[in-house]
């Protein structure tokens, strides 16, 4: 027996996030709007006929594994490599062999991406002649937003797959399966966890399996058995396995704290917004989902009455992700401070909706007024159309009238400044406006 195999089995040394990973499409956790029962990509999976594509998402939703489960149900060959790691020359070599995969053999290959985002423009250029002839079938992995993180030449060419936190009851059943698995779970221990100790984990984890896996793993390895050899989880086992301490209170009285915390921001009440933030923190609230939360009310709330608040709750949730608990509470604190005590207006917020309203509703294929269009591949008349456009920075204002919305929409008013704040400003900038020639 190796004396640095686990248990004499390599098997039973992986952790338990990678031993419970889902093999096929019938075991795997959460995604359903993107993996159900006659969803596009599971179709495209079943039928072999997947194309280049990216997973994004929170750690721990399923990414790797999915990619892991095409690979295993392709008739085509899998390489796999990591964007930290791997060079021009790696992605030159894959793309080689993928090359003789197709003229030898006929068979496809897929190329699986980890941290795709960290690929900076010269690996990436390497790989995107390969994805336009077909050689190879990119799957790229990200935590990161594509549209924004990764060169748009690739993302234009992929299909991209947004995942999603998992919910408490998914990660509760997943914890559930692995106590049971003899094979690859922790069914040899015969654990017994409290359900609160196991509701703990799943609520903690924050939708991310890989996390609950570990938290769990590490309280049934480090619990002393029972006489009879059993395993015993309490709740307290659970706290500190996952480092996150049990709510002090109910589910009810939970969504009523963040109820309460959310309204005191709205309603400009500085105290109480503290406290509650306060209290739903040492309650074993993650103070990240206060962060967020704080976040979303600096522009749904506060919005253009002082667009500066969204920058503060922005920056303070930074702070807090990078420095932890407790100093990051600092940074929090001056920012529901700011939010609550910053003018209100919900103007901007009322446009969106009613700009997406009309987006869903109001259909014109060719609403784009003409001289707004883009003209680098357009006919003759496309062309000679766009010289009618006027360009705001050739007139002494930086501002000229022209209809931007299309035709259907043209009287459309969807923000409208209230006289509050910032908004005074936004107003008289546009009666300024009204006045220009």
């Amino acid at each position: 027996m190796d004396l640095f195999d686990f248990n004499g089995n390599e098997e039973g040394a992986k952790p338990l996030a990678e031993r419970m990973r889902a093999n096929n499409l019938n075991e795997f956790i959460g995604q359903q709007h993107i993996v159900a029962e006659g969803s596009l990509l599971r179709r495209a999976i079943s039928l072999d006929r997947l194309g280049s594509c990216i997973f994004w998402g929170p750690p721990g939703t399923g990414k790797t594994t999915l990619a892991n489960i095409i690979a295993s149900t392709t008739h085509g060959e899998f390489i796999k490599l990591n964007a930290v790691q791997a060079g021009v020359a790696d992605v030159k070599r894959a793309v080689e062999q993928a090359r003789d995969n197709l003229k030898m053999y006929g068979r496809r290959t897929y190329l699986m991406l980890d941290e795709c985002h960290r690929f900076n423009k010269t690996q990436s250029d390497s790989l995107l002649p390969a994805i336009e002839q077909g050689t190879v079938i990119f799957i790229g992995s990200t935590t990161e937003n594509p549209y924004s993180s990764m060169t748009p030449a690739i993302v234009s060419r992929c299909r991209v797959f947004e995942f999603r936190r998992l919910s408490e009851g998914d990660i509760y059943g997943a914890l559930l399966k692995a106590l049971k698995d003899r094979r690859r779970g922790l069914g040899a221990y015969s654990a017994q966890v409290e359900e609160d100790a196991l509701k703990h984990i799943a609520r903690m984890a924050g939708g991310d399996l890989r996390t609950a896996y570990n938290a769990l793993e590490l309280a049934v390895l480090t619990t002393p058995p029972q006489a009879d050899g059993s395993v015993k989880v309490t709740l307290k086992d659970a706290e500190q396995s996952i480092q996150r301490k049990s709510l002090s209170f109910n589910e009810d009285e939970y969504y009523d704290y963040l109820s309460a915390f959310c309204k005191s921001l709205r309603g400009s009440d500085s105290n109480a917004a503290l406290y509650y933030a306060m209290r739903l923190i040492e309650g074993g609230c993650d103070p990240m989902t206060v962060a967020r939360r704080l976040v979303i009310h600096s522009a749904e709330d506060v919005g253009m009455a002082d667009p500066q608040a969204m920058v503060v709750a922005t920056a303070a949730m930074y702070a807090f992700e990078k420095t932890g608990y407790p100093e990051g509470l600092i940074p929090l604190s001056n920012a529901i401070v700011y939010v609550c005590e910053a003018p209100k207006s919900n103007a901007a917020c009322a446009a969106y909706h009613a700009a997406m309203d009309d987006a869903k509703n109001v259909r014109d294929d060719d609403g784009v007024p003409p001289y707004l269009k883009d003209n680098t591949f357009g006919d003759k008349n496309t062309k000679a159309q766009s010289l009618k456009y006027k360009y705001p920075h050739d007139y002494a204002e930086g501002y000229v009238p022209q209809q931007y919305l299309p035709e259907k929409l043209k009287d459309r008013v969807y923000y409208v400044p209230k006289d509050i704040g910032y908004e005074r400003t936004v107003k008289e900038i546009r009666r300024q406006k009204g006045k220009l020639k």
